[in-house]
């Protein structure tokens, strides 16, 4: 007895073919891939930085205050300056500079402190506007990929003279691979930029909170 067996379709091989890896996936995307790519990498690096930078100056030290409060009270205002300049967060160097301006009025010292606050809040904040753009750019030009995926496949029909399901909606799946990246670089970069600046706001308050404490001792 002879077993035959039907020969299988290379195309249909192909098709039962398990799915395709990430890289695979978004090298379909096109060229505009790559820029995508790149502004992901960008925000990755951005975002790490950032978060490693505001952990490391937003750490308040609980007996800093009262240490600072204790030696003015004490009449020892150099000794309160050594234990601002001895902390490494900008809480140190803003308690610094209003100590340096003992003896002033109160005002030239709270605009003192405040011209400080305002400098390290603005370096906590640096490169995270980055952030925010690539949120704004990185959709588009995924939309932007897609749009210019759909042109080429109907150009393409309008020179074969041929409409193909397979032919649109292999062309046209691709393409969208573009839109899906960029709004996923789109959120992840807007989801980190809204992090760091929550991070940031909550620094603000304990800040400004210490900063009261601090100035009752004058």
């Amino acid at each position: 007895m002879i077993l035959s067996f039907p020969l299988l379709d290379p195309e249909v091989a192909i098709s039962n073919q398990p799915a395709t890896t990430l890289l695979d996936l978004l090298m379909k995307g096109g060229v505009i891939m790559i820029p995508i790519v790149l502004l992901s990498l960008i925000s990755i690096y951005i975002f790490i930085e950032r978060l490693v930078y505001i952990r490391k100056l937003s750490s308040i030290d609980r007996g800093l205050i009262p240490s600072v409060v204790n030696e003015l009270k004490n009449g020892k205002p150099g000794n309160a300056i050594i234990h601002a300049r001895n902390n490494q967060a900008s809480v140190g160097r803003i308690l610094e500079s209003g100590l340096e301006k003992i003896g002033k009025p109160a005002d030239e010292v709270e605009r003192n402190l405040e011209t400080t606050t305002n400098l390290e809040i603005t370096k906590m904040e640096q490169y995270t506007g980055y952030l925010g753009i690539i949120a704004g750019i990185a959709p588009m030009l995924g939309f932007i990929g897609t749009i210019s995926g759909v042109i080429k496949i109907f150009y393409n029909i309008s020179l074969a003279d041929n409409i193909s399901i397979g032919i649109i909606s292999g062309g046209l799946y691709q393409k969208m691979i573009c839109s899906g990246a960029g709004l996923i670089v789109g959120v992840l970069a807007y989801t980190a930029y809204h992090y760091l600046q929550m991070r940031i706001d909550r620094y603000t308050i304990k800040l400004q909170e210490s900063l009261i404490q601090f100035l009752k001792a004058f």
